[in-house]
């Protein structure tokens, strides 16, 4: 931990979770009647990492999945697309194949969701993952090693993933379920993104309590004192639970408010959601759809 101490000093963590609480109240009640509007469904939706991790997953399922995908643009011409697909790394090559729009494809890896296995085989898994096609990776941090205060241990592992990645973008998950405080949030933030995360994600859904709006203020005040100190911008991805129009908008809010404008787009600000892009749909057609 003592590596990263005076990065936390530097960045500013110190949120409390009444804090939090009270800066989340305050969004919601000014912004979230402005942005509940078809735009910012629209939006919301071109945001979603449209997921599929399931025990049952086959080759044959997965396929039939992407195709309703390459599909969406002929049935709904009006809308846009989903920002990318995430499947488990053995079904990465069959949504590649599959795939005949042009959107990225996804994994999650590295132990996911525990992140409870060896060093070496976290990096190999990533690097079979990236061979297989895949452009993005999602990684849980390793979050009891965080717990235990090695927090350098946890950065040189995540340095080792950042290369294995090669050209694929990484995205780190905090587990934030699973961290003690949003001052953790906020520490567990600054790890990732001074490790090398292209994005900062909170939950796998795994585990409970999975995304929260208290966590996700905390993520992005640490991504915005990150940008302003390095210049860098770190995405944002709320993930876990979230399913209704009104809670994507919630989401929304937050990441307006904190970090403005530049974020709201599908290169930083990513909703991972298996549900979400079927009730996002009805909301914007005024009609129930179960495309998806």
């Amino acid at each position: 931990m003592e590596k990263f101490q005076p990065l936390y000093n530097d960045y500013g963590c110190t949120l409390t979770d009444e804090q939090a609480k009270r800066a989340v109240a305050d969004i919601l009640e000014k912004e979230f009647d402005a942005n509940n509007n078809v735009e910012v469904w629209k939006r919301c939706f071109n945001s979603i990492d449209l997921t599929k991790l399931n025990t049952t997953d086959t080759v044959e399922g997965i396929a039939a999945w992407v195709e309703k995908v390459n599909m969406f643009p002929i049935d709904y011409p009006q809308m846009p697309s989903v920002a990318a697909l995430c499947v488990y790394p053995s079904m990465v090559e069959t949504a590649v194949n599959t795939l005949e729009i042009e959107l990225p494809v996804a994994s999650v890896c590295a132990c996911f969701p525990s992140s409870q296995t060896f060093i070496e085989a976290k990096v190999a898994e990533t690097a079979l993952t990236v061979a297989a096609g895949a452009s993005e990776i999602d990684v849980v941090m390793s979050v009891g090693t965080y717990l235990s205060g090695r927090h350098t241990e946890v950065s040189d592992e995540l340095i080792e993933l950042k290369s294995a990645c090669r050209n694929a973008h990484l995205k780190v998950i905090l587990e934030t379920g699973s961290l003690p405080s949003m001052k953790d949030v906020q520490q567990a933030s600054v790890i990732a993104m001074c490790s090398g995360a292209d994005f900062i994600k909170t939950s796998t859904g795994k585990t409970s309590p999975a995304a929260t709006l208290e966590a996700a203020y905390a993520m992005c005040t640490a991504i915005k004192a990150y940008y302003e100190k390095t210049g860098r911008r770190v995405g944002f991805k709320p993930a876990g639970g979230i399913s209704t129009t009104e809670e994507a908008v919630q989401y929304y809010s937050i990441v307006k408010a904190v970090l403005g404008d530049e974020w709201l787009n599908n290169r930083l600000f990513r909703i991972g959601a298996s549900r979400l892009a079927n009730n996002l749909l009805a909301s914007i057609l005024g009609k129930e759809v179960k495309y998806f």
